[in-house]
């Protein structure tokens, strides 16, 4: 890697809160190396989400290997402009998955098949249909954390971002809402005060939002007075009640808090999301404070430097099976529309 890119790199990282140990690591640079330089010889782009690892986040242009970082919906309209042969996603599988529905002649790749996402596996499509024939005639809006297959039963997709408008933009005076409960809680709070819809939900969670309590919350409020919350919509509704009007701050999706924080004169900042957003806001916003519960997502965790290295690697030999996300023609065609419905509302 050159003094340069090394440079570039590092201080980034530097400013993401990672220690300059790691910011130097021989093997770390080397494999950075390496795949900057398999992107060019394969004609590949990474798709990279916020809650990857501070290594994965850093972008090419600052001598990382991210081609664009960003949170689910963000991601989603990135894969809809790819031009390169191949995608690795730095994500889980279902965002893997949503890239190759809306690239399906276009390889792409996730760099480990136990990437997978405890919200998503909350919900099957027979259960959709079984929604669906239980409550005949109503909307079904999937979140995009659900897998292809769940998707093809829907009416419409949602990301965190836009849930709320497309809630308020279907017709009827109730939709069905799933996986996520606690999401769906939330935003129906919002949903009926402003169409007076109802909104019937499905009992999944996401094994790191749920982790959020109202008593955590509470005692980091104390412990820091000055500071204003930053909470997900997948952060249980109690929590979200007893803590929020204390001090002041937004109940929204990732992008929703990360431009929330640029508006924000406040100097700290709780976050009630995955541990590694925080990374993302210090690295946008050096000067301000950011108090961070760890808790990681594990599926997330799977993914780092060396298995996307790997994948690369793997691209155009025999073992690109181990990496390749195929989905049938029935799926992607059936999860089409849902999805391309919701980037309308992008």
């Amino acid at each position: 890697m050159s003094v340069i890119t090394y440079s570039a790199y590092a201080q980034k990282l530097q400013e993401m809160g990672i220690s300059r140990s790691v910011a130097e690591n021989t093997d770390l640079l080397k494999a950075v190396e390496e795949i900057r330089e398999l992107k060019q010889q394969k004609r590949a782009v990474i798709l990279s989400h916020y809650y990857m690892s501070a290594e994965l986040q850093v972008t090419h242009a600052n001598g990382g290997v991210a081609d664009f970082v960003g949170d689910s919906l963000g991601l989603s309209v990135a894969a809809t402009k790819v031009e390169a042969d191949a995608v690795v996603f730095c994500g889980v599988k279902f965002m893997a998955e949503t890239a190759k529905v809306l690239n399906p002649s276009r390889k792409v790749l996730l760099p480990s098949s136990l990437a997978g996402c405890s919200l998503a596996e909350s919900i099957t499509a027979e259960d959709v249909r079984f929604l669906k024939k239980k409550h005949p005639g109503i909307p079904v809006v999937a979140y995009i954390n659900t897998y292809a297959e769940t998707k093809a039963e829907a009416d419409i997709c949602c990301t965190s971002r836009n849930a709320l408008a497309i809630a308020k933009a279907l017709p009827g005076d109730k939709l069905i809402f799933v996986p996520d409960q606690f999401m769906g809680k939330n935003l129906q709070q919002r949903v009926k005060a402003e169409t007076g819809k109802e909104m019937i939900l499905w009992e999944g969670s996401c094994e790191v939002h749920e982790q959020f309590s109202p008593n955590q919350i509470l005692g980091l409020q104390m412990m820091y007075p000055e500071a204003e919350l930053l909470v997900h919509w997948e952060v249980p509704d109690d929590t979200v009640a007893r803590t929020l009007s204390r001090s002041g701050g937004i109940l929204g999706s990732t992008t929703d808090i990360i431009n929330y924080v640029a508006e924000s004169k406040a100097e700290q900042f709780i976050l009630g999301s995955e541990c590694d957003l925080g990374a993302t806001l210090r690295g946008m916003y050096p000067h301000k404070e950011f108090i961070v519960p760890c808790i990681r997502c594990p599926h997330m965790k799977q993914i780092d430097i060396y298995r996307t290295r790997d994948a690369l690697r793997a691209l155009g030999t025999e073992r690109e099976d181990l990496f390749r996300i195929d989905l049938n023609e029935t799926v992607i065609q059936g999860a089409y529309l849902p999805i391309k419905r919701m980037l309308e509302f992008a």
